[in-house]
């Protein structure tokens, strides 16, 4: 079984909390142990030289009644630095001593010392306890005569220290409890989201993309659960086009289909007489094209999809308006519908892909004159701003309601309004020019009043140079 993020980073927290109690319970101690005697010792030992220099060579010399009062003075420094004070001779014999030991100090041997001028023990036997001894030479005229030795209770030098250690231990104790709470609280702040977050991607994965974050946070955890929230929302929308997609693309198919299979059967089993055949195979024909222009409307939409590489040129684009307002001669004389072309400038030089861009004017003026009355006008303008060239197609006919103006541009769709008058159109005329439009990296909008008309303008970059 896996292990949980929770409780293996709260355990790794743990086995590190502990570790550093424990090592800074073993290392500190040894070092603060290492520089008190130190400190301690080069204290007593400035003391030991102070009392070599002013009583060493007196005493060693001196007669008993001196001795005593040099024991008396001594005795005084002895409460002064809760120690006690020893003077001896280089053999060992004991002169001196604050604390009335008297005679001679056994197997007394400065030297094993070596280049110290302090002992850790009880110096030689002396004591039945540790302490700290330090150990000054006396010299007189040149000559060593004898030796301070200060010493002091080890327990006495570290019973303020160890208070204070016990002081720390509680407190660290106490700052590793707390802190352990701390890390509880914020592991499990961090691990509860994360738990969420997974539970949601696990449930993304197997197609449930209902769920939702709803992480108010506003660190890295909550911006992730933003960024998951529109990812699902995304993906439904995606999954929700592709069924529509599916489901459009099957039923315009279908339509076409079953109606060229119900003529043509009619014709084979004799329902439908041979002089009324050119009648039905143009009915055929019709949806012939139909199914023909949707197959190519759908291809181009792949093409897109997959990435529309653009061939960049320069080119008047109110010759293009003028070359294809000719291919809808025949339908707009049908219709009694007639062009005013309103151009800012004689010539309007864009750059952009004069393919795409010729298909886009086309669109455009197919959908204004399908969506037009008889006896209309559609009006056609260029003009320039800022740097780019704007391009409007505006009709009078019928307009597109408020409620579908932003879905116009959704592939298959088609308005209530528009699928009397548009038999033949495939609902993906307006995706196509979109797609080309956001291609060029430029706008296209649409204004529209149910009833009165519907204008489309986009935009294109105007030329740098003006071709020759």
């Amino acid at each position: 079984m896996r292990k949980k993020m929770f409780v293996r980073l709260l355990i790794e927290y743990v086995i590190f909390g502990i570790t550093s109690f424990l090592t800074i319970s073993l290392l500190i101690p040894q070092m603060v142990h290492v520089n008190t005697i130190k400190s301690e010792s080069a204290a007593m030992y400035r003391q030991a030289n102070y009392i070599s220099s002013a009583y060493g060579p007196a005493v060693m010399a001196g007669t008993d009644s001196y001795i005593q009062s040099a024991t008396a003075q001594l005795k005084a420094v002895d409460r002064y630095l809760q120690c006690d004070v020893m003077l001896v001779d280089t053999n060992g014999n004991i002169a001196i001593d604050t604390y009335g030991h008297y005679g001679c100090i056994e197997n007394f041997d400065p030297s094993v010392s070596g280049n110290k001028y302090y002992f850790e023990g009880n110096f030689f036997g002396t004591f039945d306890h540790d302490t700290l001894s330090v150990i000054a030479p006396i010299n007189v005229n040149y000559t060593l005569k004898g030796y301070v030795l200060i010493h002091k209770d080890i327990d006495v030098i570290f019973d303020k220290s160890n208070t204070v250690f016990n002081y720390n231990y509680i407190t660290m104790l106490i700052v590793l409890i707390y802190s352990s709470v701390f890390i509880f609280l914020y592991l499990a702040r961090i691990y509860l989201p994360v738990r969420k977050l997974t539970k949601l991607t696990r449930g993304y994965a197997e197609g449930d993309l209902s769920a939702r974050a709803h992480f108010k946070r506003r660190d890295e955890l909550g911006q992730l659960a933003n960024s998951l929230d529109y990812m699902a929302g995304e993906i439904d929308k995606l999954n929700n086009y592709q069924n529509k997609f599916i489901a459009n693309v099957s039923h315009d198919f279908r339509s076409p289909l079953t109606s060229i299979k119900g003529y043509l059967e009619a014709m084979l089993d004799g329902t439908i007489p041979p002089e009324m055949y050119e009648k039905y195979l143009n009915i055929v024909l019709f949806e012939t094209e139909r199914l023909n222009k949707l197959t190519s409307s759908l291809l181009t939409l792949n093409n897109m999809n997959q990435g529309m590489m653009l061939e960049i040129s320069d080119f008047d684009v109110n010759d293009v308006i003028k070359k294809t307002i000719l291919t809808f001669e025949g339908v707009c004389s049908q219709k009694k519908i007639q062009f005013n072309l309103t151009f800012s400038n004689k010539t309007a030089f864009v750059s952009a892909d004069y393919g795409k861009i010729q298909q886009v004017i086309y669109n455009l003026i197919d959908n204004a004159i399908k969506f037009s009355n008889n006896n209309s006008f559609i009006n056609i303008s260029t003009y320039e701003k800022g740097g780019k060239i704007f391009i409007s197609v505006k009709d009078f006919g019928i307009g597109i309601p408020k409620d579908s103006i932003e879905k116009i541009w959704d592939r298959f769709y088609k308005s209530d309004l528009s699928r009397g008058k548009d038999k033949k159109g495939t609902g993906l005329g307006l995706s196509i020019v979109k797609e080309i439009i956001n291609a060029h990296k430029t706008t296209i909008d649409v204004i529209s009043t149910e009833g009165t008309g519907t204008e489309f303008i986009f935009s294109l970059m105007k030329s740098k140079e003006l071709p020759l």
